[in-house]
């Protein structure tokens, strides 16, 4: 009756000196949810980094050739609304403002990969790949205005000014629309990887909290 007392009394004993390990096993796995399972941390860490800055390159320059091709408006008052339509509309400002966000928000999470950085890097990439979809329609619009606008230009009042005026608006919205299209591309891939490891992290806690259990 003794030997089963003290049985009982060691295997009280284990079972809740046990419970406390299992416990922080089990919040170990819930914290590793952002981790990617297949050892590649460090290639998506300089992943995100190298994405997040070409970015910011991004909007930079999509910023920098909005304030020339709004420059060029002051040249002459020759159909500037409709040479200068993405202008008018502002992305050219706060389509650079999300995109550098994002950029910058992707290189601090790929540097420090926290649960709170993640989320909102994810979320503004998924805000800049909206803001890129409407640029890249404000962007088509002034593409296919212009054209429409050139060929009236004989008979305005300065045929070659009206020329110059609309292939420069042209040069400079092409270039805006391809940073716009590398941008969404970007975004889109920042997105992927950020779904991706936080599926295989759900599948490792999934697969792990049998035998932390045990």
């Amino acid at each position: 009756m003794a030997s089963q007392e003290v049985d009982n009394a060691e295997l009280g004993t284990a079972s809740s000196g046990g419970a406390p390990g299992g416990q922080a096993e089990l919040e170990g796995v819930n914290n590793s949810v952002y981790q990617p399972i297949d050892g590649s941390q460090d290639y998506q860490k300089m992943g995100l980094q190298t994405l997040g800055a070409i970015q910011i390159l991004n909007g930079a320059m999509i910023l920098a050739l909005g304030v020339f091709l709004g420059s060029l408006q002051y040249l002459t008052h020759l159909f500037r609304h409709f040479f200068f339509f993405t202008f008018y509309t502002g992305y050219p400002i706060w389509g650079a403002v999300f995109f550098i966000s994002s950029g910058t928000l992707s290189v601090i999470a790929g540097r420090k990969p926290t649960r709170g950085l993640m989320e909102n890097s994810f979320g503004m990439n998924i805000a800049s790949a909206t803001i890129a979809l409407v640029g890249i329609v404000f962007l088509s619009i002034n593409l296919a205005v212009n054209n429409q606008s050139i060929k009236s230009c004989q008979s305005s009042n300065s045929p070659d000014l009206c020329i110059y005026m609309g292939s420069s608006s042209n040069g400079l919205v092409s270039l805006m629309l391809i940073l716009t299209l590398l941008e969404l591309c970007i975004t889109i891939s920042v997105s992927t990887m950020w779904c991706k490891a936080n599926c295989c992290g759900l599948r490792e806690a999934i697969s792990s909290t049998p035998s932390s259990v045990e």
